[in-house]
């Protein structure tokens, strides 16, 4: 008699009650719309909400549909983010220097991170907002005339940078990425652009004023993008390709090559003689 009562209150699907399928639903939701967050996470969403499901309800619904229960499942890194995002990142900087009658100067330049073409916008002593979204505007329509397909722009917290510059960029549809606090690293091609700046002009050419600057930038800007190996490019320029492969053993034992001078000397461009 006792096995046959056993037998009868015995449920007819053994284990856990099925999870309601609003409530399932909700915790699909919450992950579908919250990419970054994992089961916990979820679970404490749910805990808010007054909503009572174990945290392993939630991981055994998300593994169910296919979804990895991680918070990092869909997460992107700023090193995932990069790469994906090569061919429509633009990044921009300021440069400081003082000329020799002892003016400071601010140098606002920007560099296309799959070319690696880079436009000096302009220099000032003083670098307003008014002056500061001018020189946007002016590379907004530059953007425009040259097709070019950019989404994101990179740029430090530098008070120099106005908020308008943002909502001007967020109206020619690019979005400002701004990096973190003292991290250089994350903007590192336009720092490597900085660099070069410095060590192949700005510390040896004597710049006597901002006339003089500018012209020097502009010498630089057309040597940068015109003539300079970069390594990143497999030695191309950002506007120039590749040689082919000289073969005829000839031309190796003659080899006619031109130096032409700029800066007076501060820059040296190699080529074949006419």
């Amino acid at each position: 008699m006792k096995q046959r009562h056993a037998r009868t209150c015995r449920p007819k699907r053994p284990g856990r009650p099925p999870t309601v399928r609003s409530i399932r639903a909700l915790i699909l939701r919450l992950v579908r719309e919250n990419p970054g967050w994992g089961y916990r996470r979820v679970h404490g969403e749910l805990a808010t909400l007054g909503i009572k499901v174990g945290p392993s309800t939630a991981w055994e619904i998300l593994k169910q549909e296919g979804l990895d229960p991680a918070p990092e499942r869909a997460s992107t890194t700023w090193a995932d983010f990069l790469p994906s995002q090569t061919d429509a990142l633009l990044a921009a900087d300021f440069i400081e220097t003082i000329t020799l009658n002892g003016q400071r100067q601010y140098i606002l330049a920007v560099i296309e991170h799959t070319t690696r073409r880079v436009q000096v916008l302009g220099t000032t002593a003083h670098p307003s907002a008014d002056w500061v979204t001018q020189a946007i505007r002016n590379l907004v329509m530059d953007l425009n005339d040259a097709g070019c397909r950019a989404r994101h722009l990179i740029r430090d917290r530098d008070g120099k940078f106005p908020a308008l510059m943002d909502e001007i960029l967020a109206e020619a549809g690019i979005k400002t990425v701004l990096t973190g606090i003292r991290m250089p690293r994350m903007n590192s091609i336009m720092e490597r652009w900085v660099q070069s700046c410095r060590h192949e002009l700005l510390d040896r050419c004597l710049v006597w004023n901002e006339r003089h600057l500018r012209h020097a930038l502009r010498e630089y800007e057309h040597f940068y993008n015109q003539h300079r190996a970069h390594q990143a490019l497999n030695q191309a320029a950002p506007l120039r390709t590749v040689l082919d492969p000289i073969t005829n053993p000839k031309r190796i034992t003659d080899l006619n090559i031109h130096r032409r001078d700029r800066l007076s000397g501060v820059l040296h461009e190699y080529s074949y003689a006419a």
